[in-house]
C-alpha cells in the first residue's frame, strides 16, 4: 500500500482544507452507489470482506447436501433458504401469523406481560431489552440488564422534538406504518387510526427514556436493584413470568439502565387499552420482522429507513442482504471459515508488536503529563499494564452443534438461529464473565474497547488495506491502523472510559482536582466539534462524540509517538511517492476517513452516531497536533491553524 496521488486534490493546500487535500480525488473517484447513504474507505472494505464471506458460504452451501459437517450444513441451509425468493414471496406475512394471532388474543392485563413473555422467547423484544453484562460493581460476574426500547424510531429526538426535521420523520413514519399495515389487509382508514395510535404510544414511551446524551455517563445507567426492586419499581409488570420465560427465575441482581422508563411502561399497562396494546404489539412483530418476509415488506420498509432516513436510493442486492443475515445468524461460525482463508499469523504478529508500541509511548505520556497527580497517574499506569488485546480471532470457538434448521421458512431459520444466540447469552448471566470471549465476529471491519473488561480488541477483517498491509512502509501502516489501536486505547481514558477503573468496575480512582482539569482539557475538544457547520446552519454535536474525538486525538498522539520510535531503530526513505515518512502518517490517516455521504445520512448521523463524520475525523483533530504542522509547513496564515494556548491537549 502507498500513498497515491491520484487521491490527492492538490488544488487545495493542506492548511486549507487538510481532508479535501488528501482525498479530494478518491472522492472524486468513488461515487456513492445508489445502495450505499455514504461510500468510504471502511465500506470498500466492508464490501470486499461480504464478497470473501459471500465465496465462502456459497462454497458450503454447495457442498452443505452431501457434507458430514455441521456448520456447513447450518450455512448452507441458512442462504439457500435466503436466496429463494419464489416461496419467500408465497409465503408473503404467512410465517408470522402464527404470532400476530397470539397478539389478537390477549383480553385482559395479564396477558400484556404473558405476551411480552412469549415474544421474548421467539426473540422479539417489544417494549425493552434484556441482555447479559458485567456487573458495573464487579466485572468479574455477568448480571441481567434491563435497557430501554419499543420505539420504531432511532432516536428519542425524533419524537420530542418540534423542528421541521423531526416533524417531517414523524410525518412520513405514520405513513410507512399505514402502508405497512395496509399490505396486511388493514384497510386505509383503520391502519391510518392505528399508525397514529402506535405514535401516539411511542412518543409517550420517548418521553421517558433517556436521550443518546444522557446515557453518556456511565453513572446515569447503573441503578442495580435485586428482583423485589424491580417488581416495586415496575408493579404492573409479572416479572417472575417474563424472566422465567427465558430462563431467568433464578436470578436476583439487576441493572436497570434508565428506570424512569421501566416506571413509565408500568403506567401505560394499567392506562393504555388493550385493543391500543394489540396494535402495538402487532406493529413491532411487523416492523422487526419484515426484512424476513416477501418483497412489499422488505421494499416498504427499506422505502422508509433507507431511502427517506438515509438517503439511499436503491435496496442492497438480494445476496448482500442475505449474507448480512447469515451473519447476523451464524457469525463466528462464518468467522471460522474467514479465518482459515484469508488471516496469515504473520499479520498476527506484527499487530501484536505494533500494540505493545503504542502501550509503551501511552506509558510515557501518562508518566509524563504536566496536569495529573502522581495518586492518579499511579492508578491509570496499572489500568494501562492490565489492558489486554486480542487481535485476528478468539483462541476459542463457539459450538452450534445444538442448532438446527426445519427450513420451513426463511423467517422461522433467521428466528431459531435468533433463539438459539439468545439462550447463549442469558446462559452466562449469573457465572464470572469469559475473558476469552469476543464481542466481534473475526470478518468484521471494526474494533472495540470494552471498559467493563478492560479489553481493547482487533478482529482480522479490519486488519486489512487500507487499514493494515504487511507491504507497507511504517508510516502509512501507523497512520492507519496504528491510530486506530491507540484511539481504541484512548477510550479506556476517555469521558466514559476513565470512570471505570484497572478491573473494569465503575470507580472513582481519580483526585477531584485531576477530574476538574481532565473536564476542563475536553471542553476545548467540545467547543472546538460544536463550531462545525454540518448543513444549513445545523452544528455537530461535540458532547455526544466527545468520547470519540478525545479517541481520534489521543490515537493520533500515541501513534506518531510510536512510529517515531520504530524510525529510531530502522530509519526511513527520505521520501516515498514523493512524500516524507511524517507526510505519508498523516495522509495515510486522513485516507481511511474518505467518505462520500448524503445530506440525510448526514444529518441522521448527527442525530444518532457517537462518532464524528469522516471529514470531521480528520479536520477537527489534527489541527490540535504540533507534528501536522510541521510535517505539511502549515503556519498561522493557513486556515487550519489554532493558537497553541487555543488546542486540546489531553493524552
Amino acid at each position: 500500500m502507498t500513498i497515491k496521488k491520484s487521491n490527492l486534490d492538490i488544488t487545495v493546500s493542506p492548511g486549507e482544507n487538510f481532508y479535501q487535500y488528501a482525498n479530494g480525488g478518491w472522492l472524486a473517484l468513488h461515487p456513492i452507489p445508489d445502495e450505499f447513504s455514504r461510500y468510504g474507505s471502511f465500506d470498500i472494505l466492508r464490501e470486499d470482506n461480504k464478497k470473501l464471506v459471500r465465496s465462502i458460504i456459497e462454497e458450503v452451501a454447495a457442498s452443505a447436501k452431501d457434507s458430514g459437517e455441521h456448520v456447513a450444513k447450518l450455512v448452507g441451509s441458512f442462504y439457500r433458504i435466503g436466496l429463494d425468493t419464489d416461496a419467500i414471496e408465497k409465503q408473503g406475512i404467512t410465517p408470522i401469523l402464527p404470532e400476530m394471532e397470539n397478539i389478537s388474543s390477549i383480553s385482559s392485563k395479564s396477558d400484556i406481560s404473558r405476551l411480552i413473555a412469549e415474544l421474548f422467547q421467539n426473540s422479539h423484544p417489544s417494549l425493552f431489552h434484556i441482555f447479559p453484562s458485567p456487573d458495573r460493581e464487579n466485572s468479574e460476574m455477568i448480571i441481567t440488564n434491563l435497557y430501554q426500547g419499543g420505539m420504531g424510531l432511532s432516536d428519542v429526538d425524533y419524537y420530542r422534538n418540534d423542528d421541521d426535521r423531526s416533524k417531517e420523520i414523524r410525518a412520513e413514519y405514520i405513513k410507512y406504518i399505514a402502508d405497512m399495515l395496509q399490505l396486511t389487509g388493514t384497510n386505509e382508514s383503520e391502519a391510518t387510526s392505528s399508525a397514529n395510535t402506535i405514535l401516539r404510544l411511542e412518543t409517550r414511551i420517548a418521553f421517558a427514556a433517556m436521550t443518546r446524551l444522557e446515557q453518556r455517563d456511565p453513572h446515569n445507567t447503573f441503578n442495580k436493584m435485586d428482583l423485589n426492586g424491580l417488581i416495586n419499581l415496575a408493579p404492573s409488570i409479572d416479572w417472575k413470568l417474563i424472566l422465567k420465560s427465558v430462563a431467568l427465575s433464578g436470578e436476583d441482581s439487576f441493572n436497570i439502565n434508565q428506570p424512569d422508563f421501566f416506571v413509565e411502561i408500568s403506567k401505560m399497562v394499567d392506562e393504555i387499552s388493550i385493543e391500543d396494546w394489540k396494535v402495538y404489539f402487532s406493529w413491532r412483530l411487523l416492523n422487526g420482522t419484515a426484512s424476513l418476509l416477501s418483497s412489499n415488506f422488505e421494499n416498504r420498509k427499506f422505502e422508509f429507513y433507507g431511502a427517506f432516513l438515509s438517503g439511499k436510493k436503491e435496496i442492497q442486492p438480494r445476496w448482500k442482504r442475505v449474507t448480512s443475515a447469515t451473519e447476523d445468524a451464524l457469525g463466528e461460525a462464518i468467522g471460522k471459515l474467514f479465518i482459515a482463508k484469508h488471516f496469515p499469523e504473520a499479520a498476527k504478529k506484527r499487530m501484536l508488536v505494533l500494540v505493545e508500541n503504542l502501550r509503551i509511548v501511552l506509558q510515557q505520556k501518562i508518566e509524563t503529563l504536566e496536569w495529573m497527580s502522581e495518586t492518579t497517574k499511579e492508578e491509570a499506569l496499572k489500568k494501562l499494564a492490565l489492558m489486554r488485546v486480542k487481535i485476528g480471532f478468539p483462541d476459542k470457538w463457539r459450538d452450534f452443534s445444538a442448532l438446527e434448521f426445519k427450513n420451513n421458512s426463511y423467517y422461522e431459520n433467521y428466528r431459531t438461529a435468533s433463539i438459539f444466540n439468545m439462550k447463549y447469552e442469558f446462559a452466562k448471566i449469573g457465572k464470572p464473565a469469559d475473558r476469552e470471549e469476543w464481542g466481534m465476529t473475526p470478518q468484521t471491519v471494526n474494533a472495540y474497547y470494552h471498559p467493563l473488561l478492560n479489553e481493547i480488541v482487533f478482529p482480522a477483517g479490519i486488519l486489512q488495506a487500507p487499514f493494515f498491509d504487511m507491504k507497507a512502509d511504517d508510516a502509512v501502516n501507523y497512520g492507519a491502523i496504528a491510530v486506530v489501536i491507540g484511539h481504541e486505547m484512548t477510550h479506556g481514558f476517555d469521558d466514559q472510559g476513565r470512570k471505570y477503573d484497572k478491573n473494569g468496575n465503575l470507580n472513582d480512582w481519580w483526585t477531584e482536582e485531576d477530574a476538574k482539569l481532565f473536564s476542563e482539557r475536553s471542553q476545548v475538544l467540545v467547543d472546538q466539534f460544536n463550531k462545525i457547520n454540518i448543513k444549513d446552519e445545523v452544528f455537530a454535536d461535540g458532547k455526544l462524540t466527545l468520547g470519540e474525538n478525545i479517541a481520534d486525538l489521543g490515537g493520533l498522539n500515541i501513534a506518531f509517538e510510536a512510529v517515531k520510535r520504530a524510525w529510531s531503530k530502522e530509519k526511513p526513505d527520505a521520501e516515498i511517492d514523493g512524500f516524507t515518512p511524517e507526510q505519508r502518517f498523516f495522509l495515510a490517516y486522513a485516507h481511511i476517513w474518505a467518505n462520500n455521504i448524503r445530506d440525510k445520512e448526514k444529518l441522521r448521523l448527527l442525530k444518532e452516531d457517537v462518532h464524528s463524520l469522516g471529514e470531521h475525523r480528520v479536520n477537527g483533530p489534527l489541527p490540535n497536533v504540533e507534528e501536522f504542522y510541521k510535517a505539511f509547513g502549515i503556519t498561522e496564515s493557513d486556515r487550519v491553524y489554532i493558537p497553541v494556548k487555543e488546542r486540546a491537549d489531553i493524552w
